[in-house]
């Protein structure tokens, strides 16, 4: 053989030699016993110690009042008070143990108690891999840690990243809440818990459920995803994203927003809300609509943002910015809406018009009442300017009438009775019972009296300083049949709740809908673990 192929193969001898001598495990070292025996009857090829045993590996110590160790298969059993204690980290303890020093791992049963610096697990049986660094039980197990204690019949525990893990049912119980859930990761230091699957928190003042979340047991701060809700005793609380914190009773929902109201019989919906349960209030943006149901009806309230406040007979609703309204036979539009349950009165304010029936009404200020005993809409009233405009069904001219100020009455919903009181004027095209076109009758009063009959004019009462005629069509110029400050306004008029909403609102809302269909798409997944989770401890040693 020449000299560089002994070379090669001596050196990959040596190579070989030195990584099956530092792969091979290290052996149980034998600290102290008060005895030490061999009994081979007992138990053969075993040193039996006993008193006040400690024994040492790879930097983890065992302590027990009596043990058996194997030395050829560097294997120990431990008997009363045994303790493995790992580092300043981990302490096991139960009555009796088992320690393979080749594969490193550990079996403690008989009141096993596991405990590391932030919690304590109490179980019937533990097993410890030392070299994961992994703790796991298939017993009914109970984990206290702070305020909370965690309760299951099987877990596992992360000792680096101090994390339990549940598969199976878990609870909880926090003096303010309880969590249950089939997959759960705490981490013990921070109090994180990641809930997955169908999960509940129930408090004293409300009930979530989620799918998909986060809890900060420590700051009681959390955020759900997929299928989350939170009830109240009066109110529901749904959205794509839901973020809450308990100790101030806020919660703030993002995209797909409903929040229902069962004592007011309503709801609202957004794509982004703000709740604040201690103050009874909300606000809610992005395509925002209040649905309040009202004599087997519906109206439909929306503004680019909506507040909600005070308690059940003292709500206030308020909409901003471009406000629109709709139920079956009225609908209209104004800067803003203030509607007080407490008064019954809803104000419209800045440029309003209402359209009721076929009629369209502007003024001022305008004011639609309730009854506080019936909940029903009472009575209308229109202060400055008021104008009603109906176009005249079998010809091209309008009905118009013109006057200061205007008081109506409402009946089962509909407008019924309607006084214009003060500089009351009226253009009005009368037909016979053939519906041919009599005249238009032109006057001005002090005051005048209309009746409505399904939404349309039915007839008119004139009161006091009559001045007027009916005119012949062809004898009244076309500039005569309409009064100063006309304006028809059918193109603006709100026929359905859907118009309600503005084009940009409309594809923003199927933006978002699109959105939710990819994510519900999308196979659920554990929610992914947060920075502050992971770096809880190095944020802890900075401060």
């Amino acid at each position: 053989m020449n000299k560089s192929l002994f070379f090669i193969c001596f050196s990959l001898f040596l190579i070989t030699s030195l990584q099956v001598k530092a792969q091979a495990p290290k052996k149980i070292i034998i600290e102290h016993s008060d005895f030490a025996d061999v009994n081979q009857t007992e138990m053969p090829d075993a040193f039996l110690l006993t008193g006040n045993v400690v024994v040492n590996h790879d930097g983890a110590v065992l302590t027990c009042n009596k043990a058996y160790y194997f030395q050829k298969e560097n294997y120990i059993k431990a008997f009363g008070n045994v303790q493995l204690v790992q580092g300043d980290t981990l302490y096991l303890n139960s009555k009796y143990a088992e320690y393979n020093g080749n594969v490193k791992k550990a079996f403690a049963t008989g009141d096993a108690v596991l405990s590391s610096p932030n919690a304590t697990l109490k179980t019937d049986t533990i097993n410890f891999d030392r070299n994961t660094q992994e703790a796991f039980y298939n017993t009914k197990g109970v984990i206290t840690n702070n305020e909370n204690t965690l309760e299951s019949n099987s877990g596992k525990y992360y000792v680096a990243e101090r994390k339990f893990q549940f598969l199976t049912a878990v609870t909880i119980t926090n003096p303010k809440y309880v969590i249950k859930s089939n997959h759960l990761d705490y981490y013990s230091n921070s109090g994180h818990s990641y809930l997955f699957g169908p999960s509940t928190i129930t408090s004293k003042n409300n009930y979530i459920y989620t799918e998909k979340g986060f809890y900060d047991t420590k700051k009681n701060l959390s955020h759900f995803l997929r299928k989350s809700y939170i009830k109240y005793d009066d109110r529901l609380i749904e959205g794509d994203s839901l973020y809450y914190d308990r100790n101030k009773e806020f919660a703030s929902a993002t995209r797909n927003v409903k929040i229902t109201d069962s004592i007011n019989k309503g709801i609202v919906k957004g794509h982004y809300a703000e709740v604040f349960q201690k103050k009874d209030s909300m606000f809610v943006t992005k395509r925002a609509v209040a649905i309040n149901f009202v004599e087997n009806d519906s109206v439909y309230i929306h503004g680019k943002k909506l507040m909600v406040t005070g308690k059940e007979g003292d709500r206030i609703i308020r909409a901003f910015n471009n406000v629109r309204f709709y139920k079956t036979d009225m609908s209209g539009k104004c800067d803003s809406i203030h509607s007080s349950t407490k008064t019954a009165l809803t104000k419209l304010i800045g440029n309003p018009i209402l359209w009721n029936g076929e009629s369209q009404i502007t003024g001022d200020i305008m004011h639609l009442i309730g009854n506080q005993k019936t909940q029903k809409l009472d009575s209308l009233k229109v202060l400055n300017n008021t104008f009603i405009i109906s176009k005249d069904t079998l010809g091209t001219g309008y009905n118009q009438i013109k006057g200061m100020n205007l008081f109506g009455k409402f009946e089962e919903g509909k407008l019924h009775d309607v006084d214009i009181i003060k500089n009351a004027e009226v253009i009005y095209y009368m037909r016979n019972d053939d519906k041919e076109l009599i005249g238009i009758n032109k006057n001005v009063s002090s005051k005048i009296n209309i009746l409505f009959d399904k939404n349309t004019i039915e007839t008119i009462t004139f009161f006091q300083q009559v001045d007027g005629d009916i005119y012949p069509e062809e004898e009244l110029d076309e500039h005569d049949r309409k009064f100063r400050g006309f304006k028809w306004r059918a193109d603006e008029r709100i026929k359905s709740k859907d118009d309600i909403f503005p084009e940009e609102e409309n594809l923003y809302n199927e933006k978002m809908i699109e959105e939710t269909k990819k994510d519900e798409a999308k196979p659920n997944v554990p929610m992914e673990v947060r920075k502050e989770t992971l770096n809880y401890d190095k944020k802890k040693k900075k401060k």
